[in-house]
């Protein structure tokens, strides 16, 4: 069956690094988008960034850009987060996502088929 495992989140100060990593089975993971979302307490769940199926091309919402990078090894199944320059309200549930949809880069929950079941990153201040 279809499987996203998150890992790599925990506790960190603010100005820190932390690598998020996001293992995928069960799917054609080379045909897919990935993207990865957040939830922080009391608020909606949101698009943080996404990366096109060949990796070649990435969107990033404006909250994280400069400080966010997405990449993907399609020979590992395996798309990461590279996440630098933390803040406290970077504090969230860290979610990851993939979407069959093709040819642009979406942002909507609503597009993505298959989602991880959430890592917590919380950045102290």
């Amino acid at each position: 069956q279809v499987q996203l495992v998150e890992s790599g989140g925990g506790l960190v100060q603010a100005g820190d690094s932390l690598r998020l990593s996001c293992a995928a089975s069960g799917f054609t993971f080379s045909r897919y988008a990935m993207g990865w979302f957040r939830q922080a307490p009391g608020k909606e769940r949101d698009f943080v960034a996404v990366i096109r199926e060949n990796g070649v091309s990435a969107y990033y919402s404006d909250t994280v850009k400069g400080r966010f990078t997405i990449s993907r090894d399609n020979a590992k199944n395996t798309v990461y987060l590279q996440m630098m320059r933390l803040k406290p309200e970077d504090t969230a549930v860290y979610y990851c996502a993939a979407t069959g949809l093709t040819g642009s880069f979406y942002l909507g929950q609503q597009w993505y088929d298959y989602w991880g079941q959430g890592i917590q990153v919380t950045v102290s201040s």
